[in-house]
């Protein structure tokens, strides 16, 4: 089996493939404090409670792949495994790392390994042209090619950003829960909040895909637009420009991105 881990600037999302199937999947918070050691004890509690898996993490998987957009806890899991699980191969994505995907950006070092590995998950799975929104921390937007190449993106404020950016600095404003309110036109505070989040966000999609697909290609129908990350539910219903939600895009890249460098070592 494969282990495959995600880690974001607020979650990480760690998956397990038998072969190209994803088995078990754990969402935890990303702490940029936690040690190597805190990790291997995480990863064996986790590993621990999947009945086909021992008690170690040794004990049914065999590969390991990980990004990351957070370097502090690249190191740390570099470390994991190389002291606690040296003898299972492990691919942590970074450049040098073969993806199949070039990179036509003015410095391809500055574009985040989770987005160039949606990238690869993108081609494989759709084909190209395509436009990857992924709802994360920030809400990024990300544009290949009919030939498979990753072409630049967009970066906007993610929905939990602007919530809490909503409850800091509006007096009479707070923090809310993200949920679809009764109707558009809010009846009272919390409402009209939640229908500011919910339907800003859904036109912010719309608009930038549409805009992108233009540019991407001479027919903006031809393009797939693919939604993942956590939040990308609460918007499905209301963005029309998303064409399909792939909720495991980045771990299903990881599996692709580990079997191109095993394949190649």
């Amino acid at each position: 089996m494969l282990l495959t881990i995600d880690v974001g600037n607020t979650h990480t999302v760690l998956g397990l493939f038998d072969g190209d199937e994803i088995v078990e999947h754990w969402r935890i918070s990303t702490d940029p404090r936690r040690t190597a050691d805190e990790w291997a004890v995480l990863l064996q509690g986790l590993m621990g409670m999947h009945p086909l898996l021992g008690e170690d993490l040794g004990d049914g998987v065999d590969g390991i792949c990980i990004c990351s957009t957070v370097p502090s806890v690249l190191h740390e899991l570099r470390e994991v495994t190389r002291r606690h699980y040296g003898d299972i191969p492990s691919v942590l994505v970074e450049p040098g790392v073969k993806t199949g995907v070039p990179i036509l950006m003015d410095n391809p070092k500055e574009v985040g390994a989770d987005r160039i590995i949606n990238a690869v998950a993108a081609v494989e799975l759709y084909g190209g042209p395509s436009i990857v929104v992924d709802f994360g921390t920030a809400t990024t937007f990300d544009a290949v090619s009919a030939r498979g190449e990753y072409t630049g993106g967009v970066i906007a404020p993610g929905i939990e950003i602007s919530v809490e950016a909503l409850g800091v600095r509006g007096a009479q404003l707070r923090k809310i829960e993200l949920a679809r309110p009764r109707s558009v036109i809010g009846k009272n505070t919390v409402e009209a909040m939640q229908s500011g989040i919910l339907y800003g966000f859904a036109g912010q999609v719309d608009g930038v895909v549409e805009r992108m697909a233009r540019e991407l290609a001479d027919d903006p129908d031809d393009v797939t637009v693919i939604a993942t990350g956590g939040l990308a539910p609460m918007v499905l219903g209301e963005a029309t420009e998303i064409d399909e939600h792939e909720p495991w895009l980045t771990l299903i890249g990881l599996r692709l991105v580990y079997e191109r460098n095993m394949a190649r070592g």
